[in-house]
This record gives structure tokens, C-alpha cells and sequence, in this order.
């Protein structure tokens, strides 16, 4: 994919070696002639110096071609003109980071395909840690309506050598959660369980549920005897 950045600042040129590692063609955009230079010289991606809501930078970038573009610029006022800029010439995917939530329902109106508020996402992470220091991880989906928990299993956890389906169907397991991945052990790759599937002692399951059910789910899946 060519992917096009606008603004080199620290997210900027992290989500730029990330994508170059993943063997993606990537562009950055910014008004430092400093920041350009490392980015070509030390991640090896094109650089445009100029501004991201110059409509001749932007050609000059070939917008035009762009699979994605993320508007990661100083301020949420420049990163919505890149986002309705980048809505005009026709890019499929137009992901921003929002600094400010009063800016979530213009970026949307403007054509922003994803919104990330990295305040948001920072603060929900470091309180997930605190508040579930058991939880390896935790995935929000639709704006938190939906999360994904991976837990590690314990040799001595009662669920413990039963079955998934078993799992599901025992009167304590919180309803209307779902047990989505299993990784047998950490070495080997996660996988899709059927109901078949049995859990075995010191392996990772991914568990979807609703966030007012995360403590059942916790309690139920790591309960030891």
C-alpha cells in the first residue's frame, strides 16, 4: 500500500517505521526541513517538505494514488483540513489522530474513515492495567460497546481441561460473552476454538463480553481451586 503521513512528529515517524517494516511504500509530509531528513535517511521513506494542507504539496506527494492517509499534525484544526483534502481527492482510507472530542463529529462529517483519540487510548490503557492487573490486554470495539480480553490460564484454574463448549454452557459463565481465541502456549500461534477445543494449563484464551461483565469473566475464567 502507499500510505501517506502527514506531520513528522514522534507518532508520525513510529507509525512510519512500523509500516516500512510491513513492507509498505510510505510518504511523510512536514514543514521541518530537520524532520524530513531523518525520516528519508533513517527510515528510508519519501519525504515532502511543505505543509500537509498545501493542495500542491499534496499532488506532489500523489495523493491522488494514496491507499491510506493518517493526519497526524500539530493541532486538530490543520489535521481536519488534511482529512477533508484528502476526502476530495478520493482516499479510501483517511485515519486521524484526534486531540480534542469536540472534534470527533467534524472529522466524521469531513470524511475520516477512523478517529483515534490517543488521550483517550492512553488513559483507557493505563486504568485497564490498574484496574484488571490480571488482564494481559485489553481490545475496545465499537466505541467500548464490545471489548476483548486475553487471559492467561493457570495449571490449577477449574476450567482447566474442559472443553470450550463446556465452558459456555456452565450456569456461572457470564452470558453473552464468547470465547474467541486460544493460544495452547505462548510459543505457538493463536488459534479459532471450536467447541471441541480443550483448555489446557498455563494457555491464553481471547474472551469477547461486555465491559460491565469484565469481573465475572475474570473471576470465572481464572477461578482456582
Amino acid at each position: 500500500m502507499y500510505v501517506l503521513i502527514g506531520g513528522a512528529g514522534l507518532i508520525g515517524l513510529s507509525l512510519a517505521q512500523r509500516l516500512v517494516d510491513l513492507g509498505h511504500t510510505v510518504a511523510i509530509i512536514d514543514i521541518n526541513p530537520a524532520a524530513c531528513h531523518y525520516a528519508r535517511e533513517q527510515l528510508g521513506v519519501i519525504t515532502f517538505e511543505g505543509s500537509a494542507v498545501s493542495t500542491e504539496v499534496l499532488l506532489e506527494a500523489g495523493i491522488r494514488k494514496a491507499d491510506a492517509l493518517v493526519a497526524v499534525l500539530r493541532d486538530d484544526a490543520l489535521n481536519l483540513a488534511m482529512v477533508t483534502l484528502a476526502k476530495h481527492y478520493g482516499v479510501p482510507h483517511i485515519l486521524v489522530r484526534m486531540r480534542h472530542r469536540d472534534f470527533a463529529g467534524p472529522y466524521r462529517f469531513a470524511g475520516a474513515t477512523h478517529v483515534i483519540n490517543a488521550i483517550e487510548l492512553a488513559v483507557s490503557t493505563m486504568v485497564n492495567v490498574i484496574e484488571y492487573p490480571q488482564v494481559e490486554s485489553i481490545m475496545h470495539f465499537e466505541q467500548g460497546q464490545i471489548e476483548v480480553v486475553k487471559l492467561p490460564i493457570s495449571g490449577n484454574c477449574n476450567v482447566v481441561g474442559r472443553s470450550v463448549a463446556e465452558v459456555a454452557q456452565d450456569p456461572k459463565f457470564p452470558q453473552g460473552s464468547l470465547i474467541i481465541g486460544y493460544q495452547p502456549q505462548a510459543h505457538m500461534d493463536l488459534m479459532i476454538p471450536n467447541g471441541s477445543t480443550i483448555l489446557e494449563p498455563e494457555s491464553t484464551v481471547l474472551v469477547a463480553t461486555k465491559p460491565g461483565l469484565m469481573h465475572e469473566i475474570i473471576d470465572f475464567m481464572q477461578n482456582c481451586a
